[in-house]
């Protein structure tokens, strides 16, 4: 009986989040005003994740350069393929998927607060009440702002990632600046670039739409919205990383 019930809960919000969805791309009363704050909501993603972004995205390329040339070391492959590694598993995997785990956390939950305490306030009725729509005012430009700024920050991430392989690996006399240059040339793939934005512009939908939907319909008080936020970083997490395999095998077939 209780799985039964679980399974019910499943269909009734993902039931739920569809209908949301369909009311968030309804009508639009004034263009001007999602203008702002869809430019509010890119500026917030973007340039507020900037910095995080940039620090993990260093250290992974650190890591990944030192731990393949460590594991490479001695073996007859050539060592300039470390550059060429280090390239491919940022671009493919790392950027796009390890920067949209970490904004799940920092940006989703930011949105699910923000939506939630409008909730608790009872904005979101009053809205109703003046004949808003305001699931297509609160949702729509938090969806649009993290389309836009997500494959940004992921692009930046990639870069970012390259670089501190390059940081981590040369400096310290594991390769050369040839070396690493040449695998950065190396066996390139244009369509592992457009394997990286598919899935950043996936993860991007999910992370905002998941967290907007738990915060929309929040109940109670301050505690529900706290479990409601980690609710939202949850589900999104294991959301991305099941898109994760589903991209990947939709795309590599």
């Amino acid at each position: 009986m209780l799985a039964l019930d679980k399974r019910f809960n499943f269909i009734y919000h993902f039931g739920r989040y569809l209908l949301l969805m369909k009311q968030t791309f309804g009508r639009t009363e004034n263009f001007s005003m999602y203008w702002k704050e869809t430019m509010r909501q890119m500026n917030h993603i973007g340039i507020g994740s900037l910095i995080i972004v940039c620090l993990i995205s260093i250290f992974i390329g650190a890591v990944a350069a030192v731990q393949f040339a460590y594991q490479l070391d001695g073996q007859l492959i050539p060592r300039y393929y470390i550059g060429y590694i280090v390239r491919d598993l940022a671009i493919i995997e790392l950027s796009p998927t390890i920067t949209c785990l970490v904004l799940a956390g920092k940006v989703g939950s930011n949105m699910t607060a923000e939506i939630g305490g409008m909730r608790q306030k009872e904005h979101i009725d009053a809205m109703e009440v003046m004949g808003v729509n305001s699931a297509a005012y609160l949702i729509r430009p938090k969806i649009i702002g993290a389309l836009v700024a997500i494959p940004l920050l992921v692009t930046f991430s990639a870069f970012v990632a390259i670089l501190g392989g390059y940081v981590a690996s040369v400096p310290t006399g594991w390769l050369t600046d040839d070396e690493y240059n040449q695998g950065l040339r190396s066996f390139f793939e244009p369509y592992n670039v457009f394997m990286m934005y598919v899935k950043s512009v996936v993860f991007a939908f999910i992370l905002t739409t998941v967290s907007c939907y738990q915060g929309y319909y929040v109940q109670g008080g301050s505690i529900e919205l706290g479990q409601a936020s980690t609710r939202a970083v949850v589900y999104s997490d294991i959301l991305i990383l099941l898109a994760d395999y589903l991209v990947a095998l939709i795309l590599m077939r």
